[in-house]
């Protein structure tokens, strides 16, 4: 297979010790199976890209049922469908694959993880734009946090698009890049580093490549020998 992205849920965030005593951040992500729901081509669709679907949704509508039966053959609806498009000389899965995260991602690999970031609410532009506000003194009690000027007078006349202003901040979708997967379990992984969005949040995870040196995370020896314990017991 030759499959780059899957999309996962965000569970928690946490710390973690490397070999060498290190303290890391690291995020928990829930990956459970990515059916293929469908396989658009050239041909059809005049684009190549493959539709992944995750989650269970037991109240879809009959269109979204359908399209998960159709091809996929799946008894309920994914909660979540997102297309993963497909570089040249990658090859799609067939429809009603469904992907693990071990047969994409390995412990080491570097990843880009996209996401809608936490949404902050309407914020002035001290908070959302780091704005160093007016001073203090002077009789200007009421300026403190204020934007000052916004433009210039008669020429132009009005005020730039982009103008840095106050609004609503955040509730946008945010790609943190380069972070390294540290573990590769049943069903979910670990990343060192923070991830954007809420608990819950569905994030995209694409395969950028191997990190030189991985991280290898301490692993206390009770553990350990459960683990390999399990493993042989399997």
């Amino acid at each position: 297979m030759h499959m780059r992205t899957l999309f996962g849920k965000k569970l928690s965030q946490s710390q973690a010790f490397l070999e060498d005593g290190t303290r890391i951040p690291v995020t928990l992500v829930e990956l459970k199976d990515n059916p293929i729901v469908q396989v658009k081509t050239q041909v059809t669709d005049r684009y190549e890209a493959v539709q992944l679907g995750y989650g269970t949704n037991t109240r879809a509508h009959k269109p979204v049922k359908g399209h998960a039966a159709k091809g996929a053959k799946l008894a309920d609806a994914p909660s979540f469908l997102g297309e993963v498009r497909l570089l040249d000389g990658e090859s799609a899965p067939e429809v009603g694959t469904l992907l693990k995260a071990s047969d994409v991602f390995t412990v080491g690999d570097v990843v880009d993880v996209t996401g809608t970031s936490k949404g902050k609410g309407f914020a002035g532009v001290v908070k959302r734009h780091n704005f160093r506000g007016g001073p203090r003194t002077h009789g200007q009690s009421d300026r403190e946090r204020a934007p000052g000027s916004l433009g210039q007078t008669t020429t132009p006349g009005r005020v730039y698009r982009g103008k840095r202003m106050a609004g609503r901040m955040g509730s946008e979708r945010v790609t943190v890049q380069n972070l390294q997967i540290v573990s590769v379990e049943e069903g979910s992984v670990r990343i060192a580093g923070l991830v954007p969005g809420i608990r819950g949040a569905i994030l995209s995870i694409t395969k950028k490549g191997t990190a030189k040196k991985p991280m290898q995370l301490f692993v206390q020896p009770e553990r350990a020998a459960a683990q390999q314990t399990e493993e042989a017991a399997a």
